[in-house]
């Protein structure tokens, strides 16, 4: 089969499905149309979401959150998308005006933003959807995707739509194993033989297990695929029930479930790329512990998420950079990075950097240590500054000096320091600028 093999709707059995990595480009992509939730702030980020929010925070060197979900789309063949904005959006409307306006609408592609309008603030997720009916009925869609835009992964939605159409479903739930301590943090659910689910709890407080792995739970990705009538007649309904807080996980789920074909879809096959366990990757990076681990998983000799993957590239906009640049050479002061990303831009001046993430254009001046940490664009580093376990906002100046991680008393008094001791730091806690923050 060729990567891009074209098959026509009547095609999708479920005998025809196969986990091999191909990639679905059809008659049923090219009839969806993406609607990304990207209104949340991500509470659990604390100051790092202070001015941006949670889809717009960068991630892996020169992204953004949200460019893993685009990047999808385009990949999958979906070039027709909605993403829908709401808390602190700026930043995030400037990155995708900026690096997002390739798609040609000569050839019915395109990325719509879609504000909320403040004199109605989207409720919650199926709100949200349900503000933008008209775009969805504008475009004609036969099936509409909704995903969320801050998680990390690489997915072919192709698989998902395929699967959709071959199970009959009216809605199709993407699902993936967590272990169960974490799972409180998702829309868990239960499902039969024949992978339809048979019950959904929206965060819960005890877990169910699935059945046969006492340490696993099955949980949505917040990743949804609905027959585009169905979505129209089922978010109208929602609309008009005043006991619903018009969310997916809390009120769509939960009434279709009984009543009509909802189906899970396993992201183990529909992935691409998997880990070193062989295990599909997916990250929700909705703390500063698991945004800092997630970075630093990038450093390794052969990291969990491959960026390097040419054939499903991750699209976004970037600066145009010169090529990062390590000077000086003498036994007290020489400039190097051992275990490290450095991106575009970044001038490493007789510093040492280990097991760390430099972002677009970080300075760092002589005799200073930066380790395991994660330091995002436009931040200088002055002389003899110590790093260690780390998160720098944009547009941080660390003074001469300075030793952060270290003490973590005292950094607790400046700083916030997480329950695993990583450091976070903004231009507010300095007492500097957050306009370059964002």
């Amino acid at each position: 089969m060729t990567l891009d093999q074209r098959r026509r709707h009547d095609d999708y059995s479920p005998g025809n499905i196969q986990p091999e990595a191909i990639r679905f480009v059809s008659e049923l992509t090219h009839s969806t149309v993406a609607l990304v939730l990207a209104g949340g702030r991500g509470t659990r980020l604390k100051q790092l979401t202070d001015w941006r929010c949670k889809p717009a925070v960068p991630f892996g060197g020169k992204f953004r959150i949200i460019d893993f979900t685009l990047s999808n789309c385009v990949n999958s063949g979906i070039r027709r998308i909605g993403v829908a904005t709401q808390y602190k959006a700026n930043s995030l409307i400037r990155h995708i005006q900026r690096g997002w306006s390739f798609l040609d609408g000569r050839f019915e592609e395109f990325i719509e933003l879609l504000p909320a309008q403040q004199e109605a603030w989207y409720s919650g997720t199926a709100d949200a959807v349900f503000q933008n009916l008209s775009m969805l009925r504008r475009h004609a869609a036969k099936y509409v995707l909704v995903l969320a835009g801050d998680h990390v992964y690489k997915m072919d939605y192709g698989r998902m739509l395929a699967f959709h159409v071959a199970s009959r479903a009216d809605l199709t739930v993407g699902c993936a194993e967590v272990p169960l301590a974490d799972a409180s943090a998702f829309g868990v659910m239960g499902i039969d033989g024949n992978g339809r689910v048979v019950s959904f709890e929206e965060k819960p407080a005890q877990a169910q297990p699935i059945p046969g792995q006492p340490e696993r739970a099955l949980a949505s990705m917040g990743i949804y695929v609905f027959n585009a009538q169905f979505l129209n007649e089922q978010l109208i309904r929602d609309a008009e029930d005043p006991a619903s807080s018009h969310d997916f996980g809390k009120d769509v789920i939960p009434y279709v479930m009984s009543r009509y074909g909802v189906f899970a879809h396993s992201l183990a096959d529909s992935c691409v790329g998997t880990t070193t366990s062989g295990a599909p990757y997916w990250r929700d990076v909705g703390t500063i512990d698991a945004y800092w681990e997630a970075n630093m998983e990038l450093t390794r000799v052969v990291p969990e998420l491959n960026l390097y993957d040419s054939a499903w590239p991750i699209w976004t906009y970037q600066e145009q950079m010169p090529p990062a640049k390590f000077v000086f050479d003498d036994d007290d002061r020489r400039g190097m990075a051992l275990d490290s990303m450095v991106s575009g831009g970044c001038v490493v001046s007789g510093a040492t950097v280990r097991r760390s993430l430099l972002f677009t254009d970080v300075r760092i001046e002589s005799r200073s240590v930066v380790e395991d940490s994660v330091v995002l664009p436009n931040v200088r580093i002055g002389n003899n500054v110590v790093l260690k376990r780390v998160v720098i906002d944009r547009g941080c100046e660390i003074k001469d000096g300075m030793e952060i991680g270290v003490d973590a008393e005292q950094d607790r008094r400046r700083f916030h320091v997480t329950e695993k001791g990583i450091t976070l730091v903004t231009p507010d806690m300095l007492g500097q600028s957050i306009y370059t923050a964002r």
